[in-house]
């Protein structure tokens, strides 16, 4: 598994603990940072990870716009944490970090889909990021 593979799973957490405790992102990123720090091996995923909650955290209301624009009747809040935190790691990804290809932003949070979410998930987080894609 590649680092940025781990890394999109860590900030995956990141967002889905702090979406379901109710926590600010800036507060769950700041904890998981501080355990990171005890965690040198896990260096290279942590960066990245970083990088990833910190460009949602400064993009959020435009991620979660285009989100929203694109989740063909599919509000945020009705959409499972699981998948609404794929969709902004995704989204972030294709709009806001040019090292990664569009494709390997989707192909990668569709496959923590089918992992981590429900059957229909996998299709549906490809369906949002696919449309994010074509608009950007």
């Amino acid at each position: 598994m590649s680092a940025r593979t781990k890394a999109r799973k860590r900030a995956l957490d990141i967002l889905f603990q702090a979406d379901v405790r109710g926590e600010e992102l800036a507060i769950m990123l700041a904890t998981e940072a501080k355990r990171a720090s005890s965690e040198p091996d896990r260096q290279v995923s942590w960066l990245y990870a970083r990088d990833i909650v910190d460009g949602i955290i400064d993009n959020r209301d435009e991620i979660d716009e285009q989100i929203t624009t694109f989740a063909k009747d599919w509000s945020l809040q009705r959409m499972p944490a699981v998948d609404r935190a794929l969709l902004r790691i995704g989204a972030w990804e294709i709009l806001y970090n040019d090292e990664v290809p569009t494709a390997v932003a989707i192909d990668e949070a569709v496959e923590l889909a089918k992992e981590f979410s429900t059957d229909d998930s996998g299709s549906f987080v490809h369906g949002v990021l696919a449309r994010i894609a074509r608009s950007s």
